[in-house]
C-alpha cells in the first residue's frame, strides 16, 4: 500500500463511518426527523453498519483501521510504526468531513432547533458521559476499546472464520471479507453492553474530529461543546488499543 492509498482510503471510510454516525445520532435526536426518538438500539446498529460501510471501502486501500485505537493495537503488534502518524492524519480528516456531511443532511433539522424547544447538539457529533466521572469514565473507555481491538486483531490472524479475501486483494488487518461483517456486529455489541455510561466513544477520531466539527459549525443553539471532557474519549481509546496489542501479543 502506497501512503497515497493509505491517505485516501482512511479518510474515505472513516468519512463513511461518521456519516452514518453522527447521521443517525441525528436522526434520533433532532426535531422534525422521521426517525426521532427511536432509541438507543437504532444508533447502535447505525454505527455498526457505518463501521461496516466504511471498512469494506477502505479495505482495499489502506486496510480499514478507521480508528487510531486500531492503529495502535496493530502497530504493537507488528512493531511497525513508522505509518501511525499518516493512518491517524487520515482518520481525524475523514472525521471531520463525515461530521459536516451529516451535519448537510440535516441542515434543515438543525436550523429548525431553536425557540422553546432548542436543545444541545454536542451529543449529535461527540460522545457525553451520563454520569460525569473522569475516572470511571476513563475507566470505561479503556476497557470498551480493548473489547474492540482484541477482537479485531484475532480476526485478522483467524483466517479460517472468513469466505475468501476481500475483493482487491487487500484483506488489511481483517484476513478475510466476513471479518469486516463480524466487526460490524463487534461495535454493536459493545455499544448495546458497555455504551451506556459514556456513549462509547472508543475511536480518538470518532469523538475529536466531530467535536472540533461541532464547535466550528454555523449551528444554531447548538450548546458547549465540552472540551474539559474531551480528553477521555482521546486518551483512554488510546490506553485500551496500547493494552489490547500487548495482550494479542503476550496472549497469542
Amino acid at each position: 500500500m502506497s501512503n497515497a492509498d493509505i491517505f485516501l482510503g482512511e479518510v474515505i471510510g472513516t468519512a463513511i463511518l461518521i456519516l452514518f454516525g453522527a447521521g443517525v445520532c441525528a436522526a434520533v435526536t433532532l426535531h422534525h426527523s422521521k426517525a426521532r426518538a427511536s432509541g438507543w438500539i437504532v444508533i447502535t446498529f447505525g454505527w455498526g453498519f457505518g463501521v461496516l460501510a466504511g471498512a469494506y471501502t477502505a479495505a482495499p486501500l489502506s486496510g480499514g483501521h478507521l480508528n487510531p485505537a486500531v492503529t495502535v493495537g496493530v502497530a504493537v503488534d507488528t512493531g511497525e510504526w513508522g505509518e501511525v502518524p499518516l493512518y491517524i492524519a487520515a482518520q481525524m480528516t475523514g472525521a471531520v468531513v463525515g461530521a459536516v456531511l451529516a451535519w448537510l443532511v440535516y441542515y434543515a433539522q438543525f436550523q429548525a432547533n431553536s425557540g422553546a424547544n432548542a436543545q444541545p447538539t454536542l451529543g449529535i457529533f461527540a460522545t457525553v458521559p451520563e454520569i460525569r466521572k473522569p475516572v470511571a469514565n476513563l475507566v470505561t473507555e479503556i476497557i470498551a476499546t480493548t473489547g474492540l481491538v482484541l477482537p479485531v486483531l484475532a480476526f485478522g490472524r483467524n483466517a479460517g472464520i472468513g469466505i475468501g479475501p476481500i475483493p482487491g486483494g487487500a484483506a488489511g488487518i481483517y484476513g478475510s471479507g466476513i471479518s469486516i461483517l463480524l466487526v460490524s456486529l463487534l461495535v454493536v455489541g459493545i455499544g448495546l453492553s458497555l455504551g451506556g455510561p459514556t456513549g462509547y466513544a472508543i475511536n480518538p477520531a470518532r469523538d475529536l474530529g466531530p467535536r472540533i466539527t461541532h464547535a466550528v459549525l454555523p449551528i444554531p443553539h447548538k450548546g458547549t461543546s465540552d472540551w474539559r471532557y474531551a480528553w477521555i474519549p482521546v486518551v483512554g481509546p488510546l490506553v485500551g488499543g496500547l493494552l489490547a496489542g500487548l495482550v494479542f501479543n503476550a496472549a497469542f
